[in-house]
């Protein structure tokens, strides 16, 4: 499948980079502090979405009460204190590894903060793996669509053959948007059940894209 392409833009958080169980608990920690009922994992991935204001809300987040600019921030601050916590999930450099192998030219287009997205992939020695890394300015990450947008200007007509490889059906509604094709992989920030119904190809895991690539 993944073959047929000429590029692959890859999403990180939840795709490349399993930090699902820290995102948990530090949302957590937060609702916790402030007297709100936590989450589980599968609430968790039942609620999560773009842009993060709304997902917070869902959590039950009062924001007369808890300011989204101030709780948001506070969220960033603390996933920067954690972030090398969490690591790749399995197979990822072996992936990237071989796609590069066969030719593909890969991209990371992340809803992350560009500064912050530059230097863990550079600590994951990763960087050598992509064309060009895209990443946010903004710590409230309301979406990546201009990025996307940025990316398949330079692409030209190289995007009909570009994939969009992500974890949320917000990555399949900005890969909509850029005119590319998009594949899911449900081990990420959101359930299998909710990334189905965007009726495009759900994989259970990245490892389940190598059988793929041959």
């Amino acid at each position: 499948m993944l073959r047929h392409y000429n590029y692959i833009i890859w999403d990180w958080n939840g795709t490349l980079f399993n930090d699902v169980e820290m995102c948990l608990d530090i949302i957590n920690s937060l609702l916790e502090k402030n007297s709100y009922n936590i989450l589980s994992l599968k609430r968790y991935r039942e609620i999560f979405t773009f842009p993060i204001k709304d997902y917070y809300a869902a959590a039950g987040v009062d924001f007369s009460r808890n300011p989204f600019e101030i709780i948001g921030k506070e969220w960033a601050d603390i996933y920067e204190t954690r972030k090398h916590e969490a690591d790749l999930f399995s197979s990822v450099e072996n992936v990237l590894r071989r796609v590069k192998e066969l030719g593909i030219k890969q991209y990371i287009l992340s809803a992350y903060m560009k500064k912050e997205l530059h230097e863990i992939i550079e600590k994951h020695r990763l960087s050598g793996y992509f064309e060009e890394i895209y990443g946010l300015n903004d710590v409230y990450a309301h979406s990546k669509l201009e990025l996307g947008f940025a990316l398949v200007e330079k692409l030209g007509s190289g995007k009909q053959s570009a994939v969009l490889v992500g974890d949320t059906l917000h990555d399949f509604e900005v890969s909509r948007e850029m005119g590319v094709d998009c594949i899911l992989v449900a081990s990420g920030h959101q359930s299998r059940e909710r990334l189905e119904t965007a009726g495009i190809p759900v994989f259970q895991s990245i490892n389940d894209l190598v059988v793929h690539l041959d």
